[in-house]
């Protein structure tokens, strides 16, 4: 920011950079740019992983490929969406009240619950990549994956949606995201994926549709959503727009 404030273009997505990734930006003074760009930094941080899941796949095995492309994401991102999968797991899982659940969240180890969430979303990831990348235009899948799951965290900072309590990020991004620029991105999100093939676009339509749900899950549960279910948001819509893919392809 200037020193009267004023934000500058590229304030928004260095805010999103800086959060959502392991890029080296300057501090952010603001987490309003968090998730109104987090579809870009999915877009970013998607293809780099599909380079190198298809140069694996091509010059080696679909499955090393497979296996690099999502270690890469889990690297690019601090597996700070894991992380959030496993803890949502966690609260989510056993019969706990609101407020038990929201402090074994925030605990900061990993129970039963979340060690079993994490080693099937990524198994799951693999084994559907995996094929993908074996036919054309098959790789497409997973940045169109990566940027819907940004687009299902964007979907959070809507005004109106409710905030677990104690949940310092999810006060800091509340209210930051308008349905014009949701609604704008969820359509370019569409546009590229049908553009890619069409049954992409049926897979992140699915992919939303079990974000939703969670979502809906933990704000019954823990009276609403926190940074670890964002995170969970974003791998919960990943993993089954990929498997959806994966069913769908030939």
């Amino acid at each position: 920011m200037t020193p009267s404030g004023t934000r500058r273009p590229w304030t928004g997505p260095a805010e999103s950079f800086a959060m959502l990734s392991i890029a080296r930006v300057p501090a952010a003074e603001t987490a309003r740019g968090v998730l109104p760009w987090a579809p870009l930094v999915g877009l970013v941080l998607g293809a780099a992983a599909t380079a190198v899941g298809w140069l694996a796949a091509r010059y080696g095995e679909p499955l090393i490929g497979a296996v690099l492309a999502v270690a890469v994401l889990a690297a690019l991102t601090r597996g700070l969406h894991l992380d959030g999968l496993a803890d949502t797991a966690d609260g989510l899982g056993p019969l706990r009240g609101p407020e038990k659940a929201l402090a074994v969240m925030r605990a900061g180890d990993v129970g039963p619950f979340g060690v079993v969430t994490l080693v099937l979303a990524l198994l799951l990831q693999v084994a559907c990549l995996a094929p993908l990348l074996t036919v054309d235009g098959g790789w497409a899948a997973l940045p169109a994956a990566t940027v819907a799951a940004r687009v299902a965290m964007t979907r959070t900072g809507l005004t109106g949606t409710a905030i677990a309590a104690g949940s310092s990020l999810g006060q800091a991004v509340a209210g930051t995201v308008s349905r014009r620029w949701l609604a704008a991105v969820a359509l370019l999100t569409l546009a590229a994926a049908a553009g890619a093939d069409p049954r992409f676009a049926v897979a992140v339509v699915l992919g939303w549709g079990a974000a939703e749900l969670l979502r809906r899950r933990a704000s019954a549960r823990l009276g609403g959503v926190n940074g670890d279910v964002m995170g969970a948001l974003g791998e919960v819509t990943a993993t089954v727009t990929l498997l959806v893919a994966a069913l769908l392809l030939p």
